[in-house]
Order: structure tokens, then C-alpha cells, then sequence
């Protein structure tokens, strides 16, 4: 079954999974730099939300995905950004180097090489199962498509993956976590994404 989204909770969303990803890469790489230029026409057509200017001087475009679904460990590659419109999904076109994709509910960030997601994702893209999902923005409404693709398998199938644990306020635990939440001023440690 599809789902539905309204433009105002897709956005926020997207908010929060960016500062999630801004927080992550400057604390990866102190003296970074990090760009927003989610709103930059040069940009858009690129599929490039940040850019990333590490102390070394080399620049890295970053795609960033916000996941609201709390109960999922899957990814959704947006194949088809606007069915109606017939415009392709981010996934098969960003030049980012980096999907930084965002578990909000689950309280992970993973970090996708994207070309190497990409050229590995392609050949078996038939094996996964395609959703849709619909969102509305004001009277206007439209359809995205995506392949559903389980965490593991790309773990599996893609090197240098990374799953970081989201540092966490108050101090509880969520149902279903292993570990408790980081303290606010510890470094989140980095591992290699599991399931």
C-alpha cells in the first residue's frame, strides 16, 4: 500500500536529517566546513543538499536523506522523484559522493558512498520491491517511487558503509535499542552497518 505524506512533515524531516548530517561531519572532521545549497539552482539539478569542505581542501557533495518510519531497517532509493511529471529519483542521478542517510525514529545515520551504492544497487535492482508514495503540496499532489532495499544487503554488497548512533537528550532508552543513548558530549562511534 502507498503512503502519504504532506509537504510540511517531508520537510521536517528533511530539517532534522540535516542537521543530523552537518552535526556528524563536523564533528568527523574538525576544521571542516560544512555548505547548504539545498536551495541553490546550481545545486538541485545535481542532487547535492550540503557540501562538505574538509580541512585538506577537498570538497565532497553530500545527499541527505530523513527516514521518519520508526519500525523500518530499510532503505527507500527514489527512483522516480514525480511520476506525473516523469522526473528521475535522486539515487540514479545525484553526483553526490556521500548519501548520508537518516533513521530519525531509530536514532541512525548512515553514511552510503553513493557511486559505489549506485553501481552495486543496479544489476539487482529487480530483486527488490518498488513503493510508492504520495505527497501533497497545497492542492497539487505526487507520486514517488522507490525501491526498498534492506540495510544488510547494502552493508553486504557496498564497502565502507557506516551506521552511527544519533546522540540522544534525556537519556532513555527507545524500544528496541541494544545500547543506551549516547551522552551529548561523547563522539558517537562509527561501525560498519549490520542489519
Amino acid at each position: 500500500m502507498a503512503r502519504s505524506f504532506s509537504m510540511r512533515g517531508v520537510q521536517s524531516a528533511a530539517d532534522r536529517a540535516v542537521q543530523h548530517a552537518r552535526a556528524w561531519m563536523l564533528e568527523t572532521e574538525p576544521g571542516s566546513r560544512v555548505h547548504d545549497v539545498q536551495l541553490d539552482p546550481r545545486f538541485q539539478h545535481r542532487g547535492v543538499d550540503l557540501l562538505w569542505e574538509l580541512p585538506s581542501g577537498e570538497v565532497r557533495g553530500i545527499e541527505v536523506k530523513g527516514d521518519r518510519n520508526a519500525t523500518r531497517r530499510r532503505y527507500f532509493f527514489e527512483l522516480v522523484s514525480n511520476l506525473e511529471k516523469d522526473t528521475p529519483g535522486c539515487f540514479l542521478y545525484s553526483g553526490a559522493d556521500l548519501l548520508v542517510y537518516v533513521f530519525l525514529s531509530q536514532g541512525e545515520l548512515h553514511v552510503v558512498p553513493l557511486k559505489a551504492a549506485r553501481d552495486w544497487f543496479l544489476p539487482r535492482a529487480k530483486e527488490y520491491p518498488l513503493k510508492h508514495a504520495f505527497t501533497q503540496t497545497g492542492a497539487i499532489r505526487y507520486t514517488t517511487v522507490g525501491a526498498v532495499v534492506s540495510v544488510r544487503d547494502v552493508a553486504e554488497g557496498v564497502p565502507g558503509v557506516l551506521r552511527v548512533p544519533l546522540k540522544r537528550r534525556g537519556g532513555a532508552k527507545e524500544a528496541g535499542e541494544d545500547e543506551a543513548p549516547a551522552p551529548e558530549d561523547a563522539k558517537a562511534p562509527e561501525t560498519r552497518a549490520r542489519e
